[in-house]
């Protein structure tokens, strides 16, 4: 089957649902109001509270969820076969991702721009809240591991995108400087931009001298480095170092200096890049060689499918932007429905063209059934072979393989890095209300939290022993970080359903997706924790069962505690929704 063919209904897909599903969800279900005054104005502090163009938020919000995880997760689930992954993206998308990001968007907005965790205390008591802020923790904090770790990797195996990522944060601070300073507006200085990125990519993919190979500089693979490490795990060192500074500093930042300069950047940069592939898909017209459905698979895709394309479907790390810091950005309420249901379909677009570039990556369906043999395989080559079959599709336009794949691996890393200094942000102020909550005011000082989140993050990178040697605690925590983010995401549907009961508004909408959310989620980590991980279970490793296991505890805690809420009634608490 062709791949544009698949590409062409997917979009459509989209298209109708942001159309006609989002504008129902919209004008029925959250009633947004044009003169609603928004957190961003009520609060405004030139800091986190900054009145944003809907173009701009958008740009910021999007590429802060759309990270290296919805083109993970779908490049690995493309070993069930294409079918399974390309459905659960398209319907996951409009009905459940959709719904969530814009929900959780509306529900922060009406309530002074507190996160979902805050907003629990209200919706389901102050025990709910503390598990759940506990939980939020606990995922931002692998979040931070899974990307760094991405990023250190791509960096190693990509040396030619290093100098394009890094040249874009002075020019980023540049543009924010011109827009909140001078005026200016944004749209043409990110484009200068993005062409100085990509110009310096294409010289940088030709010129050994500008590729910022840390291993060459040791020696090669089998040179020696620092405290007697090899080249490769000395170079991710540096890395992980280098990028827990800037995330500190740029977590640190007025949200106008770096933040949102550098996504609405890197949103023309998905555009641009989105465009590449789509459109080298349709000139190079690729038949789709992976198989519909793989009935060999080793591991079922029931209930794995739906937790190992997380981003790309739903993701619970999306409400915590949504409701952390865009819900604090928005200057109509109207701009919710663009801002958050349009960012979970560019998210979902992305996610498809990822299952394309693997799907018409290989030359043949046995090539295909030799390289994905089993899940583990999946797991190990997924990113790689998004990256070769990116390339590939370029190359329909006539951009040569090496610049191709430079331009690939700079728009992967410069997601990754959005949604790690976003989630480093996200996590210091989980740390500060937590530190306000146990009394602990040191933990509610910016630069004591922003210091806990970084040392924690880089330990839980580098400290666990794996099979991938130094640095393997991101690739041994990937598994469960799919698991509690799309378990945060049921929690937040559920909360978002309880707070448009209380204003009696039909709240099937969010209660659907989250009852098959929760089960599929809740079913995958019971096996992983009692089968997979425990001491008995088939790849024993404690780090995953005793987190795991606090998760799903936690997790049943708080269902129980929602759903009393949600059946229950309700107490006249909430007032400012109330007033709309």
């Amino acid at each position: 089957m062709p791949g544009i063919a698949v590409a062409i209904i997917g979009l459509v897909i989209f298209a109708l649902g942001y159309r006609y599903y989002s504008k129902f969800v919209a004008e029925k279900i959250f009633r947004l109001d044009p003169n609603y005054v928004t957190p961003a104005h009520k609060y405004k502090d030139g800091v986190d509270f900054v009145p944003t163009n809907k173009f701009v938020l958008w740009g910021h919000h999007f590429t802060s969820v759309a990270g290296a995880a919805p083109i993970l997760g779908p490049a690995i689930a493309v070993y069930w076969g294409w079918l399974p992954a390309f459905l659960w993206v398209i319907l996951g998308t409009v009905f459940a991702a959709g719904v969530h990001d814009f929900g959780t968007l509306a529900l922060s907005v009406r309530n002074k721009g507190q996160s979902v965790g805050t907003i629990a205390d209200k919706l389901i008591g102050q025990r709910g809240k503390i598990l759940f802020l506990f939980i939020i923790l606990i995922l931002v904090l692998m979040v931070n591991a899974v990307f760094a770790w991405v990023i250190s990797n791509l960096f190693i195996t990509y040396p030619a995108s290093v100098l394009p990522v890094f040249i874009q944060i002075p020019l980023a601070i540049w543009i924010g400087y011109a827009a909140y300073k001078r005026n200016m507006k944004m749209l043409v200085p990110s484009l200068i931009a993005l062409a100085v990125m990509y110009f310096t990519a294409i010289v940088a993919s030709g010129t050994e001298f500008l590729q910022i190979d840390l291993v060459r500089y040791m020696g090669g693979e089998d040179g020696t480095g620092l405290f007697g490490l090899g080249a490769v795990s000395t170079a991710f060192l540096i890395w992980i170092v280098i990028l827990m500074a800037y995330v500190y500093i740029a977590s640190t930042l007025p949200v106008w200096k770096l933040l949102q300069p550098r996504d609405f950047i890197n949103s023309h940069q998905l555009v641009v890049g989105l465009a590449i592939l789509y459109l080298g898909l349709l000139f190079t017209n690729p038949e789709i060689t992976a198989p519909v459905t793989n009935a060999n698979a080793d591991t079922p895709w029931l209930p794995l499918l739906f937790i190992t394309i997380a981003c790309g479907a739903i993701s619970g790390f999306h409400g915590l932007v949504s409701s952390g810091t865009s819900s604090k950005q928005l200057d109509k309420e109207t701009d919710a429905r663009f801002v958050g249901y349009f960012g979970a379909v560019g998210e979902g677009i992305l996610a498809l063209v990822s299952i394309l570039a693997v799907a018409t990556f290989f030359a043949s369906t046995t090539e295909f059934s030799n390289a994905y043999s089993g899940f583990a395989e999946a797991n190990a080559i997924g990113l790689g072979t998004f990256v070769e079959g990116a390339a590939q599709l370029a190359g329909g336009l006539a951009i040569p393989a090496g610049v191709a794949t430079t331009i690939v691996s700079i728009i992967v890393v410069s997601f990754a890095a959005t949604t790690l200094d976003t989630s480093v942000r996200l996590m210091r102020y989980i740390i500060s209300e937590l530190g306000a909550e146990y009394r602990v005011p040191a933990l509610t000082k910016t630069h004591v939290a922003t210091t806990v989140a970084v040392v924690s993050s880089a330990a839980l990178v580098l400290i666990p022993e794996g099979p991938n040697g130094f640095g393997s605690g991101g690739y041994l925590i990937w598994p469960l970080f799919g698991t509690s983010n799309q378990l945060l995401a049921g929690i937040s549907l559920l909360l978002v359903s309880i707070w448009l009961k209380r204003l009696g508004r039909n709240y099937a909408v969010t209660l659907i997706p989250m009852i098959f959310l929760m089960f599929m989620t809740l079913y995958a980590m019971f096996q992983q924790v009692i089968f997979q991980w425990s001491w008995w279970g088939s790849d024993s490793n404690m780090l995953l069962f005793v987190l795991g296991a606090i998760i799903f505890g936690f997790t049943l805690w708080i269902i129980v505690t929602a759903f009393s809420a949600l059946t229950g009634k309700f107490d006249e608490e909430m007032d400012e929704e109330k007033k709309a």
